[in-house]
């Protein structure tokens, strides 16, 4: 059985992934591709390395006959998904890559990112899309709000130890360094090469960044009770991917049995042995997670590293492992690539 693709926002840097993962994939065929800015234009004059696919040209949304969709990735900048999906036929199912829908309540929505929900039936329904926690929920879905790229990989690192009570809740800090493409593709003053080839800096200072609401509500959920961690992401001079260093108080022995244990049998996550750590380079392409624990100097303290790619584990490579599901594929087809190197 084939099933009919449509991607809105292929023109940007997840949008892209997604074609380039949809190309090996056996029973998915891309149907349509909108890009308002750039319709009427082919794929390959957007990004030149997809040209040697054959892709439909891109239009805007209006254009898209959704009768003949199964399933739409919504690649779309935030606050652009909410009012679109509401109005898709039923028949259509979605995965959302965006925020749009990340946050169940529609107060924590309009706190992070400052404006009203205005399909708040539809945000109640929709599942969360980290996969490997949410499985049998995004199986039945017609609607998957995938994570946040930096909330994803913090989640991989202490999803298993909040729930096993392995670490002080009131003492986690999370330290993270991202590659430039989750910025995304437009332009931006502070994104030149100039500007960013050299340095490492800093943003969203305070516990100002909009992925703390996912952190908020996942951690809370788990742990019954609110748990407020400390996090600062940083830009780094890479291409894509992220490393993630969570400090915390608890036995790195039991904290790396617990990782092992939550997740031996999936294929898509891999726990090095104790006192090994991940690096960005070992997953780039790939819709692979790498986890690593090191005891600290000081008994009782520990450091968790998780490393992933933004654009594939932590966005597009996410949303085909959930599309797989919601379609009743196998969950790893068209994903088991491995990563490029160097």
């Amino acid at each position: 059985m084939t099933h009919k693709i449509a991607i809105l926002g292929a023109s940007g840097y997840t949008g892209a992934e997604l074609v380039r993962l949809i190309a090996t994939h056996p029973t998915m065929e891309i149907v349509a591709l909108s890009a308002d800015r750039k319709a009427g234009m082919d794929m390959a004059d957007v990004y030149p390395h997809l040209r040697h696919l054959d892709l439909p040209k891109l239009v805007t949304m209006d254009e898209i006959d959704f009768a003949t969709v199964d399933l739409a990735f919504a690649a779309l900048p935030h606050g652009l998904s909410q009012a679109l999906v509401r109005d898709l036929p039923d028949s259509v199912k979605v995965v959302d890559l965006g925020a749009d829908f990340r946050l169940r309540d529609p107060a924590e929505y309009e706190k992070w990112y400052g404006a009203p929900h205005v399909a708040t039936e539809l945000q109640k329904t929709a599942v969360y899309g980290l996969t490997e926690f949410y499985r049998e929920d995004i199986r039945t879905a017609r609607l998957v709000a995938g994570t946040g790229c930096n909330a994803a990989t913090v989640q991989y690192a202490l999803r298993p130890l909040i729930s096993a009570g392995l670490i002080d809740l009131d003492r986690i800090i999370c330290d993270l360094k991202n590659g430039i493409s989750g910025a995304g593709r437009s332009l931006k003053e502070n994104m030149l090469f100039a500007e960013r080839s050299t340095d490492v800096q800093g943003y969203a200072h305070g516990g100002k960044h909009r992925h703390l609401g996912e952190f908020d509500q996942e951690f809370s959920l788990l742990a019954g009770r609110p748990v407020q961690i400390m996090f600062t992401p940083h830009l780094v001079p890479v291409n894509r991917g992220i490393l993630a260093d969570c400090y915390v108080d608890g036995d790195a022995d039991k904290i790396h049995a617990a990782l092992i244990e939550q997740y031996q049998d999936e294929p898509f996550v891999t726990v090095l042995p104790k006192g090994q750590l991940p690096g960005m380079g070992h997953v780039m392409g790939s819709n692979q997670c790498h986890l690593g624990v090191v005891g600290d100097r000081v008994p009782g303290r520990a450091l968790i590293v998780s490393a992933l790619d933004n654009l594939c584990k932590g966005s597009s490579g996410q949303a085909m492992q959930n599309a797989n599901l919601m379609l009743g594929e196998d969950e790893t087809t068209g994903l088991m690539l491995p990563p490029v190197f160097p």
